[in-house]
């Protein structure tokens, strides 16, 4: 690459952000606070009910040692907790005590309590991953929700809490914006509910400031979370779950924001019904940017979570369409079939990080089982596997001349993007017809348009390309789940494929099987095929059929 090509990029990336963004990130590495000692505030009284949250799978499996993201690993002395050789999202994890609220975890107790003083010794404040402000407010909110759950903290632990809240108050992360300012508010809302007196106060004032700025902004009309993501959306679900069930149980902290509480419900039915429109029929998330299994509580926690709330999610999914408009994705449904296509933004054009460049891509079930599939996230870590999965490759949709329709680029940037228009939707009783068109190639020199057409009838699917502009070589992909193992039928112009359930037939293609990998989990990567289409001309389609 260049060193032009270089700045440009460079540029493309930079010239979305906020002043913020950039002004506070040299603020944030500027300022280091020294941790304030003073003697932890009175815990305050829990007037109502607390509500047993949503669990996520079990990752303590003995005293000393943890599965996170499908690698297991030991904590067992003080230098584990920054270990050089353990992966910095493993670390993460480490540092987020979600086992203290997991499945079963009242069989794990003593370990919990071992662990929680452990760290305290073995942590000193303002040193090392455990006290970067994501994994710090984390832990603030899982060390609150134990307790909550009736399990006590030493008065060395309520200590500790007060001195971590003291900390985040003064490394908020408003460089990053997002989910990560969100989590640091929540965890001062948290800690300010759970402690009382004027120093408490502060930090719950500061938290809902926070939200109340961030809540309308993150929050789309549709219920869906800005950043596009069905992971960070599951995630930003928990988080308005837990507010809700926070305000439940302290009703009297939050006397002075009792008109902002009282929304809080029907915004997390919102996000629940959001949910629910993006799973497939197998009850799991749909992978459209960042995505993985098993990061998240499952939807169907959630949803129990949701409804022990009395928050209620309107859980139909009628045969039809179901447009999240502001989101920018469709759900087409008809008779076991079900399309979820993509024509959304890539996300906040500030705030990219989790974006793939998936631009109108699909993925599709049928009769309750995932056909195709987008390739998913296992890592975070810079390298090829994390280009690949961000990559148009790795996506069913359309790659021209071998580059992806956004630039994705490093593990969470994004220069030049594609902009979705166009999008029509005609929903009769023969068929579903969603179009829409995306601008991400007019950045090459043929200055190309993608445009794509679904039609969702009652035993079959067609999608048609058409590309506006020059292109040298336009290549549209199939990606299958790892069950599905495509087979080549029949010989002459026309391609064509058993796969599963489908019989699959390209038109003005040529067409050939590639091996591939599906990533439904963090530190899981599954082998896979795809069909990789290369368009004749201009203009190109493929069927999918079913008996």
């Amino acid at each position: 690459m260049s060193i032009w090509h270089r700045a440009a990029r460079y540029y493309h990336t930079l010239r979305y952000l906020k002043p913020i963004q950039i002004w506070g990130r040299v603020a944030f590495r500027l300022r280091s606070p020294a941790p304030d000692w003073r003697p932890a505030p009175r815990r305050r009284s829990a007037v109502g009910l607390w509500c047993r949250p949503a669990a996520r799978r079990q990752t303590l499996l003995a005293e000393t040692r943890f599965r996170f993201l499908n690698e297991e690993g030991a904590a067992a002395t003080g230098g584990d907790w920054n270990s050089p050789t353990a992966p910095k999202l493993w670390l993460y994890n480490l540092h987020y005590f979600d086992d203290l609220n997991a499945a079963d975890a009242d069989s794990r107790t003593a370990w919990h309590a071992s662990l929680v003083e452990r760290w305290i010794a073995e942590n000193p404040a303002g040193i090392g991953v455990g006290w970067e402000p994501y994994p710090l407010s984390l832990r603030i909110v899982n060390w609150v929700k134990w307790s909550l759950a009736g399990n006590e903290l030493s008065d060395r632990a309520k200590h500790s809490l007060a001195v971590q809240a003291r900390y985040l108050s003064k490394r908020l992360e408003v460089h990053l914006l997002g989910n990560h300012l969100f989590a640091n508010a929540k965890a001062l809302v948290f800690a300010g509910a759970f402690f009382e007196g004027a120093e408490a106060d502060g930090w719950l004032r500061l938290g809902m400031d926070i939200l109340n700025r961030e809540i309308p902004e993150q929050i789309l009309p549709d219920g869906g979370h800005f950043e596009r993501s069905t992971m960070y959306h599951a995630l930003a679900f928990e988080d308005m779950l837990d507010l809700v069930n926070l305000a439940h149980a302290f009703p009297t902290a939050f006397r002075t924001w009792q008109t902002e509480t009282a929304r809080w419900p029907a915004l997390a039915a919102g996000m629940g019904r959001w949910l629910n429109v993006m799973c497939h029929p197998d009850g799991e998330i749909s992978f459209f940017n960042d995505a993985a299994i098993g990061i998240a509580p499952s939807p169907e926690n959630l949803l129990d979570y949701a409804q022990r709330l009395h928050v209620a999610v309107d859980t139909e999914l009628p045969d039809g369409v179901i447009w999240l408009k502001e989101s920018g994705y469709i759900r087409a449904q008809k008779n076991g079939a079900v399309l979820l296509a993509d024509v959304a933004p890539v996300g906040p054009d500030y705030l990219p990080g989790h974006a793939h460049a998936d631009t109108l891509s699909f993925e599709f079930s049928l009769d309750g089982k995932r056909i195709i599939v987008n390739s998913g996230t296992s890592r975070y870590d810079s390298g090829p596997v994390r280009e690949f999965e961000r990559s148009t490759a790795a996506h069913n949709t359309v790659e021209l001349d071998g580059e992806s329709s956004s630039e994705v680029w490093a593990s969470f940037r994004v220069a030049r993007r594609a902009y979705p228009f166009d999008i029509s939707i005609d929903d009769t009783s023969e068929s579903i017809v969603i179009e829409a068109a995306h601008d991400g190639y007019r950045r090459l020199p043929g200055r190309a348009v993608h445009r794509r057409r679904w039609v969702l009838g009652p035993k079959r699917l067609d999608v048609a390309d058409r590309i506006e502009g020059r292109s040298n070589n336009a290549v549209s992909r199939i990606h299958f789940g790892p069950d599905v193992r495509p087979e080549k039928i029949g010989s002459g112009d026309t391609a064509s494929w058993k796969a599963g359930p489908l019989r699959v037939v390209g038109e003005r293609v040529e067409a050939r099987l590639v091996s591939s990998s599906w990533h439904p989990e963090f530190g899981l990567s599954l082998p896979s095929t795809c069909i990789e289409m290369t368009l004749a001309g201009d203009e190109a389609r493929y069927s999918l059929e079913w008996p």
